[in-house]
């Protein structure tokens, strides 16, 4: 059975990225529209990774803006082969050979070349690179594993906000965010629950959320078993 037969069938995961990647080689718009939500999604890790190589702020946006501008011009889709790499690792590889030949796109840049038209949260990965005093290689990793567990919160966050989940998330960000969180008896009764029923209501997102991560790490590898040596990978990560 190929990867898109076992994507597709019931019970198993959703389509993953590289299932996106494969069906948009059918067109260039299908490709830019592939892309330009894969390097969306996982710009953040790259700028982190320019800040941790020695880059300060304003190269660093103008690094990473190139090189997705790079990503969505020349090929990038046709040279991705899931059965020889994550993408992690060709984004992080990516990364690296960008900034080795940085010179010389620099001038390709200033003769003509634009920057990728992505809305790009620079404050946010300043902060989060500035904090983090790892090597480049670590940083990029701990941020992209960082960056799988907000996505799947924040698709817990849009199961509650929709009502397919009962129940305030603002309770469950008490304790999924960083951070001391309360007693359980104090939030029972700020939220008018037994202990028993808050005890029940954090399992209940506790599961849904540890489904969720897997489903954002199943969305980056070739096939489903694939996803837990790389849930294990992020998890380990994040010990660090």
């Amino acid at each position: 059975m190929d990867a898109d037969a076992r994507d597709a069938g019931p019970g198993l995961f959703p389509p993953t990225r590289w299932t996106l990647i494969r069906s948009a080689r059918a067109s260039p718009e299908a490709r830019r529209a592939a892309l330009e939500s894969l390097l969306g999604t996982y710009w953040r890790p790259l700028y982190v990774y320019m800040r941790r190589q020695g880059l300060d702020t304003e190269a660093a946006r103008d690094a990473v803006q190139e090189l997705l501008l790079r990503l969505l011009e020349h090929g990038f889709l046709e040279r991705l082969d899931p059965e020889k790499g994550r993408l992690r690792g060709y984004l992080l590889t990516a990364a690296r050979n960008h900034l080795s030949h940085r010179h010389e796109r620099e001038s390709a840049a200033r003769r003509g070349g634009g920057v990728a038209a992505l809305p790009l949260d620079f404050e946010l990965a300043e902060r989060i690179a500035s904090q983090d005093a790892r090597g480049p290689d670590e940083a990029f990793e701990r941020e992209w594993a960082s960056s799988v567990m907000e996505r799947a919160l924040e698709r817990l966050r849009a199961e509650y906000e929709g009502g397919e989940r009962k129940g305030p998330f603002a309770l469950v960000l008490q304790f999924f965010r960083p951070g001391e969180p309360p007693s359980y008896r104090d939030a029972a009764r700020a939220h008018g629950m037994s202990l028993p029923q808050l005890k029940t209501f954090l399992h209940r997102a506790r599961v849904r959320y540890r489904e969720l991560v897997r489903e954002e790490v199943a969305d980056t590898v070739d096939a489903p078993e694939e996803a837990e040596a790389e849930l294990a990978e992020l998890l380990r990560v994040l010990k660090r």
